[in-house]
């Protein structure tokens, strides 16, 4: 048992008592609603859509829209009512109208419109509770957005939830990717926009820094936003910032293709020499007499393969056996120690590049760095230029022209060794780190990021740094220019100028901690209309990932003859493919919902609950979409979602487990775990399930137990953490850059909106000229010679003579009182 149960389940009641006091405080609220929308039932539909213009007439007389709520929320729960039975045009598609608000979407909606995150599990309706605080909020008359975590997705709620809003009189518009700013100007236009989160952003970053004047602005207000899929938005896309960057000018392009040959031998020689040190570790742990020394000499083999290669099939294989294990995970500790220093390091140098899996790097070793440039191992090393200085300086030989060439010579000498080992670096993470059909794909020739907390591609996202020229360099496709950043704002910094922010999920209460501290949201858990009747089956673990997929689809065969509908969820593009191999060969039928297929998203989940279906889907089925169950499988025991591997974080397990059993509807989920999963093998090898494993298991055991559960949830809290510590630095970092930005962004728009821009430019010279000047010692001012003037030489030196096009001598100055020398530097200035 965990000891910490018993103060968890405190915690937990106390949480719960916080949701259940703001769901009593809403009552009377839902109950007045519900009493004037059956009022409203007796009103011609003209009368109905009065009301819109009406309470927006007496919010501009003062009325606050906490006292209009009530009648507003009516007013849509009654527009809804009206539209049951009709068609929509969604996408292209009609769609049948049959939803009207339970109290449970109306207390969401309050969540949403004093602030909350609203946690809502999946088909309790998340998208109709949106439709009442941004109607209610758009009364004010400003513009309301609505974020979800696609194009599509922002296209279909905006066409569908639209039917709603502009039959009550609002307008209605969709911000896309790749939409002309003239186009965009009239989406913010109207009353209501959707939108995705990078869209919006960009459109912040291009209206505040790039845009040329006003006319090439096209948002309006930062007044009240709902993020859908709170937690994806806010926590996991916030780990990247929005960058917009264009094509850099390379003088000296980095030699990435001239590079590839070098690294793919250094990667060949270093896959056969973990192959050899891996087979020598499994000869000598195959000894029945093992002494400490060969027990000591096969761990530090296994533990160079580990530092060498961190996926290679044979350390993952030995990986299983849980006394190897131990031995390794104590060896592991151990050279991490200050008095294994020594050792740790040599062991490391006898590669020739070192891996550091966790923090995503590559670095090259001595000899390394011999092979591939034998005749001049230091060409991959960084000169001391400070150094060199030193000598040049100190040689009395040479006269200053020949020390200045010397050290322009020295500098190209340190710009090339440094592009070439950071090439060399970027190649090895692409060779090493980087598997194709897992964190990218390859289509129509470029290189495409797959989302790894949806499972969709990227169009138009580069990795940074040069590494997406490197792994284009190592499929083979043309390698694009790098490009340099022409502005950029955190995703936690563009959702923190919204006054009032809202989001809604199903997974939010892992969370609740980082939505206070970033966002200063509050976590709503809304209550179901239904009780939810999934089963949530233990984990089981297997060795292998090979045992592991065969239990899957033994599970999923047994399903498949009763025609029960399965949804086979995986963490990768290249897991789907295997599984949909192995699927085929049994003979069965099924469709694969993968970045490479995502067009047909909409087809193959609304096909997913059908008696005999069989899907796999990578994350991206996890959100966004709502399976429901066709005829006659309710009585099969409903959806059944098999999860091939535990995911790094909790909310996606979660995701995945709650695309079955909605709104009462029965379903089961499990998940298979293997020692080969990433996470088991980065964040789950200590503790609990150490312990667990030391008696081992056979290649065809599986291991089922509660506490296995639990151990696997603190592996992801692990990956949670570290997470959260990569948005809190980067968000820090952004802070300081987010004073200035707010600074130039507030300048540039009152030069934009100012008829004669140049006012502003003279008047911000002359704060700066006064303050300058203003910092002087008296003194100065009345100094007969230069040599009295050190504080007024370094203004003209670092910042008059340097900032614009002038020379001012510092004689002139001399003699001259304060406001004379602040007159005659303005008039300089200002007539430069």
């Amino acid at each position: 048992m965990n000891p910490l149960s018993p103060f968890k389940s405190i915690l937990q009641s106390l949480k719960g008592r916080n949701h259940r006091k703001y769901i009593k405080k809403c009552a009377p609220a839902v109950r007045e609603i519900n009493r004037i929308e059956k009022e409203y039932q007796s009103l011609s539909d003209e009368q109905l859509q009065a009301k819109t213009p009406e309470l927006m007439e007496r919010f501009q007389k003062g009325e606050t829209l906490d006292a209009l709520l009530p009648e507003a929320f009516a007013v849509v729960k009654n527009g809804a009512r009206r539209l049951c039975g009709k068609n929509i045009d969604v996408c292209g598609h009609p769609l049948l109208w049959e939803m009207i608000h339970y109290d449970v979407q109306l207390i969401g909606g309050m969540a949403l419109h004093d602030r909350h995150i609203a946690e809502m599990a999946t088909g309790e309706g998340k998208t109709l509770v949106s439709t009442c605080p941004l109607y209610l909020n758009a009364i004010s008359g400003k513009n309301c957005q609505l974020v979800t975590v696609n194009d599509y997705l922002a296209r279909r709620d905006s066409h569908w939830m639209g039917a709603l809003f502009e039959f009550l009189g609002l307008t209605v518009g969709c911000i896309q990717n790749n939409m002309p700013s003239a186009e965009r100007r009239l989406m913010y236009e109207k009353n209501l926009t959707y939108g995705t989160a990078s869209e919006f952003g960009f459109d912040y970053l291009r209206d505040n820094g790039m845009a040329t004047c006003k006319d090439d602005q096209v948002q309006k207000d930062y007044f009240f936003c709902i993020i859908d899929e709170a937690d994806s938005i806010l926590i996991d896309e916030a780990r990247t910032p929005l960058i917009i960057s264009g094509p850099m000018r390379e003088d000296h392009p980095l030699p990435f293709g001239e590079m590839k040959p070098l690294v793919m031998k250094l990667f060949d020689t270093q896959l056969k020499q973990c192959n050899r040190l891996a087979e020598e570790a499994k000869k000598l742990f195959g000894k029945e007499d093992l002494s400490d020394e060969e027990a000591d000499e096969a761990t530090a083999k296994i533990y160079q393969v580990k530092k060498g290669m961190p996926t290679h099939r044979q350390f993952m294989r030995m990986m299983e056996n849980a006394q190897i294990r131990k031995k390794f995970e104590k060896f592991d500790l151990e050279m991490n120690s200050d008095y294994n220093k020594q050792r740790a390091h040599q062991l490391k140098e006898d590669l020739h590049y070192v891996i550091d899996e966790k923090n995503q790097q590559a670095d090259l070793t001595e000899i390394g760095r011999s092979l591939i440039s034998p005749k001049d191992p230091n060409g991959f090393v960084i000169p001391d230029l400070a150094t060199i200085y030193v000598e040049i300086d100190r040689n009395s030989e040479s006269d200053d022209d020949t020390k200045r060439e010397k050290k322009e010579e020295a500098e190209k000498d340190f710009q090339v060794r440094s592009e070439r080992i950071h090439t060399v670096s970027q190649l090895l993470r692409a060779f090493g780190l980087y598997e194709k059909d897992k964190q990218y794909v390859v289509q129509g020739g470029k290189v495409m990021i797959v989302d790894e907390n949806t499972g969709r591609l990227m169009p138009g996202r580069r990795w940074s740094n040069g590494l997406h020229q490197a792994v284009e360099a190592k499929e083979g496709v043309v390698i694009e220019k790098e490009t340099k950043t022409y502005a950029t704002i955190t995703i936690q910094n563009y959702f923190r100028m919204y006054e009032k922010l809202a989001g809604m999920t199903g997974t939010a209460e892992t969370e609740a901690g980082e939505f206070h501290d970033i966002y200063r949201l509050g976590v709503m858990v809304i209550p179901t209309h239904r009780d939810c009747v999934r089963k949530d089956l233990n984990d089981l673990m297997f060795k292998g990932r090979r045992q592991k997929f065969n239990q899957v689809l033994e599970d999923l065969t047994e399903a498949h003859k009763n025609e029960q509908p399965v949804l086979i969820g995986t963490a990768s593009v290249e897991s789907s493919e295997v599984f949909s191999r192995m699927l085929k060969r049994a003979n069965i039928r099924h469709t694969v919902l993968n970045a490479k297929f995502h067009e047909r998203e909409a087809e193959i989940v609304s096909q997913a609950g059908q008696r005999g279906a069989v899907t796999i889907a990578t994350n991206m089925a996890g959100r966004g979409t709502d399976i429901k169950l066709g005829e006659g499988v309710k009585e099969l025991g409903g959806l059944l979602v098999l999860g091939t591997e535990r995911h790094e974080s909790r909310r996606t397990d979660r995701q995945l487990r709650g695309r079955c059993a909605r709104q009462g509807d029965p379903g089961a989920s499990r998940f298979y775990v293997s020692l080969e999963d990433d996470l088991m093998r980065l964040f789950a090898n200590q503790g609990a399930l150490s312990k667990m494993l030391e008696k081992s298991f056979g290649d065809d055991e599986v291991l089922e137990h509660g506490t296995l559960d639990w151990s696997i949830q603190n592996a992801q809290k692990k990956v949670e953490q570290q997470n959260y510590s990569i948005r809190k630095r980067l968000l820090q970092y952004d802070d300081v850059l987010n004073r200035q930005r707010e600074i130039v962004y507030s300048i540039r728009n009152d030069v934009l909106l100012e008829e004669d821009p140049g006012k502003i430019l003279i008047e911000l010279v002359e704060e700066e000229v006064e303050g300058r000047v203003g910092g002087i010692p008296l003194t100065e001012f009345k100094a007969t010679r230069v040599e009295e003037m050190p504080e007024m030489e370094s203004l003209l030196a670092s910042w008059v003579n340097v900032t614009f096009p002038l020379s001012v001598p510092l004689e002139d100055l001399i003699g001259k009182s304060e406001d004379e020398v602040k007159a005659l530097l303005l008039e300089k200035i200002t007539g430069a």
